[in-house]
């Protein structure tokens, strides 16, 4: 993408995800770890951004507290124009519910349900059934390339096979964004290439917005925009090709 693209790319699409001054930190004994300082950034609709660092950086909990699992100490968070940083935990729960897809490093498939079963437990919380919620499961399924696995329980399927379930389980309500946290950090090279190739083809066909924290470079080269943290603050952002330091002086193509 060119640099005169990427900034009209950035202009023109609008953010579904807004984050502004945030700050969070954590007792440690008699004193405070601040894990995040005044992080600001904004990802636009049906994009791909990759938020990147060593660990302890603070990339987990920033995506917490993006999906609205947690909540900050101070700054502001809107998702699709919802004011997450302001609701209670039963609100939050059902803006997570309805419009946000989540996808971890260890799957977390219920033991005892097939993978049908899985892929459904989702709307089956909202209080959805029937054969309409089944059909959609599994065309989404076999989507992802288990048509022939759909009563198989996850310690029959191999790690790369529940990832996809896991992926099918996060698409199933049609979420305006999706969270990945180290996607294929479980997976070996040739299945970890296959799942990002399945989450990228997602992200397109469906529009949903893909927010990946990954240790992985090459992945994170691979999506639109990235967040680069170091020690709880925002050290480089990139949009297209266009990198900005952290005091916003710097905003020059690479190459």
């Amino acid at each position: 993408m060119s640099t005169s693209a990427a900034l009209q790319k950035e202009t023109t699409l609008s953010p579904i995800l807004q984050l502004e001054h945030i700050n969070r930190s954590f007792k440690s004994g008699n004193s405070n770890l601040h894990v995040l300082k005044d992080i600001g950034f904004s990802i636009s609709k049906g994009t791909s951004c990759a938020i990147v660092g060593p660990s302890g950086s603070g990339k987990t909990t920033l995506l917490g507290i993006c999906a609205g699992l947690d909540t900050p100490d101070s700054g502001k968070i809107l998702l699709n124009g919802t004011i997450l940083s302001e609701m209670d935990e039963d609100q939050r729960a059902d803006i997570r519910n309805k419009k946000v897809g989540f996808i971890f490093q260890n799957f977390q498939l219920l033991p005892t349900l097939t993978a049908l079963e899985n892929v459904m437990v989702p709307l089956e919380l909202r209080g959805s059934g029937g054969d309409e919620i089944e059909h959609r499961a599994i065309e989404l399924l076999t989507s992802v390339g288990l048509k022939d696995r759909l009563s198989h329980y996850p310690s029959q399927l191999s790690g790369g096979e529940q990832q996809r379930v896991a992926i099918a389980r996060a698409f199933i309500n049609e979420p305006s964004v999706l969270f990945a946290d180290e996607p294929t950090g479980n997976l070996d090279s040739e299945t970890g290439d296959q799942v990002e190739e399945l989450l990228f083809n997602l992200n397109k066909e469906k529009q949903t917005t893909l927010v990946i924290v990954t240790h992985d470079l090459l992945l994170a080269q691979k999506c639109e925009q990235e967040i680069r943290l170091s020690r709880g603050e925002i050290t480089e952002q990139r949009i297209g090709n266009i990198f900005t330091q952290k005091d916003g002086k710097n905003s020059i193509p690479k190459q």
